[in-house]
């Protein structure tokens, strides 16, 4: 990643905990630099996030050599009342791609990109 993380203003649809929590069920072995990188946080957001959700139930992770590799808890509802009784699986099917639909989609975008008028009209 160039330099640090890219400034958003404004709102966004999902939370950083739920950014990093899709990025660990697409690999659970992944490294906290390349979670930083794909959700565009520093690595200590990453490492505090990854805190909370250890913390609260939602992941744990085990030691092999140098790589932590997480653990998911599939069935852990998540926190707000408006989804009251709603499984962490059930977000995550919906936030995780396979590799090679993530591709696709991001060719695709590309090819409408190149295809809008530049002046809106």
């Amino acid at each position: 990643m160039d330099g640090g993380p890219e400034s958003h203003t404004g709102w966004t649809f999902l939370t950083n905990h739920a950014r990093v929590l899709a990025a660990i069920a697409d690999n659970p072995s992944v490294r906290i630099r390349h979670i930083a990188a794909r959700c565009r946080l520093t690595e200590r957001a990453v490492q505090k996030i990854i805190s909370d959700l250890e913390r609260d139930g939602y992941l744990s992770h085990v030691r092999e050599g140098r790589t932590n590799t997480y653990q998911i808890e599939p069935d852990k509802v998540l926190r707000h009342p408006a989804e009251a009784g709603l499984p962490v699986a059930a977000l995550l099917s919906l936030l995780v791609q396979d590799e090679a639909d993530r591709s696709a989609n991001s060719d695709q975008l590309r090819a409408a990109r190149q295809r809008m008028p530049v002046d809106g009209g």
